[in-house]
Formats: C-alpha cells, sequence, structure tokens
C-alpha cells in the first residue's frame, strides 16, 4: 500500500510567490485631456505642461494624492508633482518652445513687484493683463515688454503712459511703446475716461502672496 505524501502551504506556495512590488499600491484616477494652445491640462483646476508639440492632441492623466503622470497613446511623456493650487500652472521647462523659455526666470511675483516699483498705474495694468488671459502666463510676455520701456523712458513717462492706456482701454506691450514713442502720455485725460480698477475681475497684491 503507498503513502499518501502531505505538502505544507510553505512547500506548495512558497516556490510560486514573487517579490513583492518596490512601492506599495496607490489608487489612481484616470483621466482624458484636450492640449490646450499653451500646452497645459486641467487637472481639478490646476494647470500641467506637456510637450507644445502635442497642442489640441488628447492624452491620458493617471492622478494620485502625490504625482500626475501624463501619457499619451500608452507613453509617458511627463510626471508632475500634485498640486492643489487652482488657475495656476506647472511648467516643465523643457515642454516649453524656445520662444517662451527666455520667460521661464519670471514670475508673477516679479512682475508685480517691478511693475509697483514703476508706480500704481503701471502696476494696475499689469494686473489687468495678466488677469484678462485665460492662464495668466500668455500674458507674460507683454507685460515683461512694458517693464522693458523703463530702459528707455523714466519711470514717470512710462507709468503715465500705463495710466493713458488704461484710460483708452488697450493692454498691450504695443499700445504702451506708442504712446509714449508719440508722447501722448502728457495729455490729460478726463477722469470720466478713467475706468475704475476695483472689480471682482482684479486680484489684488493679496494674490500672489
Amino acid at each position: 500500500m503507498s503513502k499518501v505524501r502531505l505538502f505544507t502551504g510553505d512547500q506548495l506556495d512558497r516556490p510560486a510567490l514573487k517579490p513583492l512590488p518596490p512601492t506599495p499600491y496607490e489608487y489612481a484616477d484616470w483621466k482624458r485631456c484636450r492640449v490646450n494652445l499653451d500646452y497645459h491640462v486641467e487637472i481639478d483646476k490646476h494647470f500641467y505642461s506637456v510637450p507644445f508639440r502635442l497642442i489640441r492632441e488628447t492624452v491620458e492623466a493617471r492622478i494620485t494624492a502625490k504625482t500626475v503622470e501624463i501619457f499619451h497613446r500608452g507613453k509617458l511623456l511627463a510626471t508632475h508633482q500634485r498640486s492643489f493650487r487652482q488657475h495656476r500652472p506647472t511648467t516643465i521647462a523643457d515642454h516649453m518652445p524656445s520662444s517662451h523659455r527666455r520667460y521661464r526666470d519670471w514670475t508673477h511675483e516679479r512682475i508685480l513687484r517691478e511693475a509697483t516699483a514703476v508706480g500704481d498705474d503701471t502696476a494696475a495694468l499689469v494686473e489687468i493683463i495678466l488677469r484678462s488671459r485665460p492662464h495668466p502666463e500668455q500674458g507674460f510676455r507683454s507685460c515683461i515688454g512694458i517693464l522693458g520701456l523703463a530702459k528707455r523712458y523714466d519711470p514717470e513717462r512710462l507709468d503715465a503712459a500705463c495710466a493713458r492706456a488704461l484710460a483708452l482701454g488697450t493692454r498691450s506691450y504695443g499700445s504702451v511703446a506708442a504712446i509714449l514713442k508719440n508722447a501722448q502720455e502728457r495729455k490729460t485725460t478726463d477722469k470720466t475716461e478713467q475706468p475704475s480698477l476695483f472689480h471682482e475681475n482684479i486680484r489684488g497684491p493679496g494674490y500672489y502672496h
């Protein structure tokens, strides 16, 4: 009579066991996103960059408590640290077209600080420009250009030109430069022309702190 051989769990299971994953399981949500013209995608009201060549493309985002990973056709494009700051961007410099990289050292705070150093009207115009764009970074070029005019004109003239631009309702570097070139900032404007700068669309300096 043959004997029945009994196997323990260790003898049966251990050889089939595989090593544990190097990182613990982390819950993730997935979201299909369309890349905006500013090469960012929106996740919970925050904006994450992808390579600019993918503008208008559809990508997939894997969202965890700590990271946001962006995939295109199954290929990982970018990994961002998760941010909960609403209406602000997280941008990787390599995702930017070369024409935009010159502005990567500028921040909202720096732009507003330098504008305030010129004068109140310059600060007001810069803030309106930043606010008027879907993503404030799109206004960096105009704002930095306006601040650069301080190299050719004294601060009083530049601030007066910004006041004139506000009165006319223009919001661009070109309009401020034209006002200065034609010395139109020296013309007095009717106070009734001046739009109110205090309304719900203006963030105020506390927004950036």
